[in-house]
């Protein structure tokens, strides 16, 4: 059995992912479009009155790929300003986070699994980590859990999204 690198695990995972979000949101627009309402509607969307809406599901899953590569790799962790107001808005940010995600040299995930991560919390202790730990517990179940909320936010505005579109391909 080959073994896995750290970049391997991380970046192009991150960045499959990334490109299946763009192709969510061109879908959002193509419905729209089609049923003659503005794109505007899905910033507003979530599950629960208590969760956070549409935008802060993508500034999330943007943030947590970005963050967890830039950890991996012993780099400084981009910061973006979480202002997007608009699918198009989102969908530059999701590029501009795959771009960073692929930029990273493989060589910079050389000894990463064993590189100590450590997240600052708001309030307590900050999270500390293995970096292979962090990746597997903390920063990819982050991820997919904003990415598939994305998804089911749109799948139940009516977006005729389906299980390919998630897994992409």
């Amino acid at each position: 059995m080959t073994p896995i690198s750290m970049h391997a695990a991380s970046a192009p995972v991150f960045a499959r992912m990334l490109d299946n979000m763009l192709r969510w949101l061109d879908a959002a627009k193509a419905h729209a479009e089609a049923r003659k309402f503005s794109t505007d509607v899905y910033l507003t969307l979530r599950l629960a009155p208590d969760m956070l809406p549409f935008p802060k599901q993508i500034q999330i899953a943007s943030d947590a790929a970005k963050g967890c590569v830039a950890r991996l790799a012993g780099q400084e962790v981009p910061k973006y300003e979480d202002n997007e107001a608009s699918l198009d808005e989102l969908a530059e940010r999701i590029r501009k986070t795959r771009d960073y995600v692929l930029s990273l040299p493989v060589a910079a995930f050389e000894g990463a699994e064993g590189r100590e991560i450590t997240i600052p919390r708001r309030s307590g202790d900050p999270l500390k980590f293995s970096g292979i730990d962090y990746l597997r517990h903390f920063a990819l179940p982050n991820f997919y859990f904003h990415a598939t909320t994305t998804y089911a936010l749109l799948r139940h505005a009516g977006v005729p999204l389906g299980k390919t579109d998630y897994l992409g391909g």
